[in-house]
């Protein structure tokens, strides 16, 4: 995950000062060089890097932290808000037009991958926004991009506009705004053809595009794993065209997450939306506050609550907690569950929006995802009468899901133990709220991710 290095210095260095009775002058400057090497190795820009020390450096001296006993929390508070600065604290919200269709223009730079976006952002207007979304598929140069965009549009449930490779990107989009106003669409998404590099015939036709439709939003897509040559790019790409907001791909993979942190200070164009896989529901849309969260190892409940409430609605939710806080939950509501948190995303990434969670391993991860895919599988070979009566289960039963899962009836019996870890928790939980108390070792105490290895 981007900002994960980064993540684990600034926790390392904040560990440091706590351990400090009073914060002096050597101290934090000692505390601002390690944080500089910090965000210089995440290939943040060395002109913001100066200025976020600096900052960080007078508001601690401003708010007379120096001297004080437990000065951590202020530093702590004061580097969240100047991340939130960096990050772009405004205008990072998309502006929807009210009485007539809202033309966005993505735009960006060939193999970026602008097609695949322009599709996800589609899926996500659609499904959480629940806007009337329109496709125009403008990359005449690539007729693979125009099938692509094709198949993503019919997969999701969306409209596309397509006239294939004879005609022009400008007539394309011309035809396009006209068919999202005459047909009231909320929404019209105009994908544009990349170039290996920016040039002069390129930006001309992007130009002409937006002279054309008048587009409220120029979105470009930067690719999280380019560095700091995305800052280049994004700057290039907004003189000529004026840019109002970026999607930054690939925060999911390994990047060191500097031209994040870089963007918006050097180019004055904000993060919009951020690509966290590749799947199409894999795109949000940027918030700076939760973001500087993440990276200060704050967690970021709201993000986890959102995605909770996209699988299960809160009649459904009330349902399923009161059964399973009575132990009365079977094992289709455990498959059920199971099924829920898949969809919400890798274990890793959820444990990493709970605020106190130990940090897992990839090879932890794989665990937990390998036993929860071996435990769907043998649930589904048992029948529906077993399934809701978990009781039944003798050695009989278990060898023939067994036989039928290509499982053991070791396997079996994991699964079964684990149903009962399960139930014997959710008893415990509600025997501490009724009581008020948290179990030994808070919440941790008793487990996991549905009690899964981590």
């Amino acid at each position: 995950m981007a900002f994960e290095s980064l993540s684990d210095k600034l926790s390392n260095i904040f560990k440091k000062i706590r351990g400090q009775a009073r914060l002096t002058e050597k101290n934090m400057e000692d505390m601002l060089k390690e944080i500089r090497v910090a965000l210089l190795e995440a290939d943040v820009n060395y002109k913001v890097v100066k200025e976020f020390t600096n900052n960080v450096r007078e508001k601690a001296i401003g708010q007379d932290v120096l001297g004080k006993l437990n000065p951590s929390q202020m530093l702590v508070k004061i580097v969240h808000d100047e991340l939130i600065v960096l990050l772009g604290s405004d205008d990072s919200e998309l502006h929807y037009q009210n009485n007539r269709p809202t033309i966005i223009m993505m735009v960006g730079l060939q193999g970026s991958g602008k097609t695949t976006s322009a599709g996800k952002l589609a899926y996500l207007m659609k499904n959480k926004l629940n806007k009337k979304v329109l496709l125009a598929a403008g990359d005449v140069y690539r007729p693979a991009a125009i099938d692509q965009l094709a198949q993503i549009a019919k997969s999701i449930g969306v409209d596309l506009v397509n006239l294939g490779t004879g005609v022009s990107p400008v007539e394309i989009s011309k035809q396009a705004r006209d068919k999202a106003f005459n047909e009231h669409y909320d929404v019209l998404i105009i994908d544009t053809a990349g170039r290996l590099q920016i040039d002069e015939q390129l930006m001309k036709e992007l130009n002409d595009i937006k002279d054309a439709v008048n587009p409220d939003e120029i979105l470009l897509l930067i690719d999280a794993m380019a560095g700091q040559d995305a800052v280049n790019v994004a700057d290039s790409f907004n003189k000529q065209l004026t840019l109002t907001g970026a999607i930054m791909s690939k925060l999911d993979g390994d990047a060191r997450g500097g031209a994040a942190l870089s963007i918006r200070h050097m180019t004055g164009v904000p993060i919009k939306f951020s690509g966290i896989g590749e799947k199409v529901t894999d795109l949000d849309i940027f918030h700076p506050d939760r973001m500087a969260d993440r990276i200060l190892g704050m967690g970021d409940i709201v993000t986890l609550a959102e995605k909770v409430q996209q699988e299960m609605d809160e009649k459904e939710a009330r349902k399923t907690a009161s059964k399973m806080m009575s132990g009365k939950f079977d094992l289709n509501d455990m498959l059920d569950n199971m099924k829920k948190v898949q969809k919400m995303g890798s274990l890793g990434g959820l444990m990493k929006l709970i605020p106190g969670m130990p940090k897992i391993t990839p090879e932890q991860q794989a665990l937990a995802e390998k036993e929860m895919k071996n435990f769907e599988v043998v649930i589904n070979s048992m029948t529906p009468y077993e399934r809701s009566n978990p009781a039944v289960f003798k050695y009989s039963r278990k060898q023939r899901v067994a036989e039928g899962s290509g499982k053991t009836v070791a396997d079996v019996n994991r699964v079964l133990k684990k149903y009962e870890q399960m139930k014997e928790t959710m008893k415990q939980m509600e025997s501490y709220k009724k009581s008020g108390r948290l179990p030994p070792g808070g919440l941790g105490g008793l487990g996991g991710m549905g009690g899964f290895p981590m």
